[in-house]
């Protein structure tokens, strides 16, 4: 692997503009993860996804460069019914930026070599990442500007590359008093492919981001969604993931909660069959007095099926009047699917409100007998009980139009 991956790093640097100092510090990224390699189950963050065994039996020869060939964008592929933002990267090149319905001189995205802001010490996936991506780009939002229209974050795969490792990253710098929608969707067509991302996001006071990241296409890549979240006073972070489509995904979310009054919020749904195994991990770090975060997780796994749950709330001891609430629930609708949970309480504090839960277990057979008695078969009822059990979470998002939108795509329901 190694010398795989200081021929295609040098591929990368050779055919990109960085500066000296840069390649200096990209070099320094790459031996990290050298040193380290794909995380495995001997890191106990990864001992529910083994990522070193699933890159190892899925994908022969991983390549690292991917060249820098342009794609053509078929319109075909944007979200119908919702205005919107665009930026479309295909195969990791961005091919389209639309900011149509913006002020130009409120938001902004632009390319940054001046990599400053990566992310140190978290794990060898950002070294990785921040070894081998050959751009950076970042998106601001100006102060007091409400950004009028969602940013979807197109993030598709054509069926020309195979065995690819493809590395995005995106900061997002949203002012003082400023409004950011957006949704990470992505498209597959293709295979057996590892996919990097890494978001870096930073809001200062009284700024609010919602954050939703869909992954509802069958494909059978691996993947690996890193998003860090710095929150000043009063600003909110809230963040849905819908997890069904890829064979192998881990979505982690890293919020600190650096400003008093600042809040987090995580809300997931994996819905799995066909063999597939997806993670959530977060991490809520209160770092100052009365800060609020609140945690919901719903999975409904169907057969060969395996989903993990690790969510850890951290309180400084300075964090007093802190308040978190952590809950993780799953339908297990075969013997051989799996739930792990992993909650976490580490608090330096003593005026604090936290609390964790944890629950899995079968769909109710008296409450499909019920049904079923109602006029209902058994594959309705089934599927009634399952809507309303996902529906709980999808109705925690506070955009009614992003909310229809993910409802129409689950296929869910109100329930009467």
């Amino acid at each position: 692997m190694e010398k795989q991956l200081r021929t295609d790093f040098k591929k990368i640097i050779d055919s990109s503009n960085f500066s000296e100092k840069e390649i200096i510090k990209k070099e320094k990224y790459l031996n990290k993860f050298v040193q380290n390699g794909f995380p495995g189950k001997k890191n106990e963050d990864w001992k529910f996804l083994d990522l070193n065994q699933v890159i190892k039996s899925n994908i022969e020869n991983l390549d690292y460069f991917n060249e820098n060939i342009p794609n053509e964008v078929d319109p075909k592929i944007y979200v119908d019914g919702l205005e919107h933002n665009k930026i479309v990267f295909i195969n990791g090149r961005i091919e389209k930026i639309d900011f149509k319905y913006e002020e130009s001189d409120k938001f902004e995205m632009k390319d940054q070599f001046d990599s400053e802001c990566l992310l140190d010490d978290v794990n060898s996936l950002v070294d990785l990442n921040s070894a081998l991506t050959n751009k950076y780009y970042k998106i601001q939002v100006k102060e007091h500007y409400a950004v009028k229209k969602p940013v979807i974050i197109y993030s598709l795969t054509t069926s020309k590359i195979s065995s690819k490792n493809i590395n995005i990253r995106l900061d997002f710098d949203l002012k003082s008093n400023s409004s950011l929608k957006i949704i990470d969707y992505s498209i597959d067509k293709s295979e057996n492919n590892f996919v990097n991302i890494v978001y870096n996001f930073n809001l200062q006071k009284d700024a609010i981001l919602k954050n939703y990241k869909l992954d509802n296409e069958e494909n059978n890549n691996i993947k690996y969604s890193y998003n860090n979240i710095n929150l000043d006073t009063n600003s909110v972070a809230e963040n849905f993931i819908l997890s069904l489509g890829s064979s192998f995904i881990k979505n982690e979310i890293n919020c600190n909660l650096n400003g008093k009054y600042s809040s987090a919020f995580v809300n997931g749904i994996f819905n799995l069959d066909n063999n597939k195994n997806h993670e959530i991990r977060t991490s809520i770090n209160h770092l100052n007095e009365n800060t609020k975060s609140y945690q919901l997780i719903k999975s409904v796994l169907g057969e060969n099926t395996k989903s993990a749950y690790q969510g850890k709330i951290f309180v400084k001891s300075n964090a007093q009047k802190t308040d978190g609430y952590q809950l993780s629930k799953a339908i297990l609708l075969s013997d051989n699917s799996e739930f792990n949970a992993k909650p976490e309480l580490e608090i330096y504090a003593d005026d604090v409100k936290c609390s964790h839960g944890s629950a899995s277990g079968s769909l109710n057979q008296d409450s499909i007998f019920y049904l079923m008695s109602r006029g209902l078969n058994y594959k309705e009822a089934k599927e009634l009980l399952i809507n309303g059990f996902l529906l709980d979470v999808v109705e925690k998002i506070t955009d009614n139009e992003i909310k229809n939108l993910i409802k129409n795509i689950m296929g869910l329901k109100e329930c009467i």
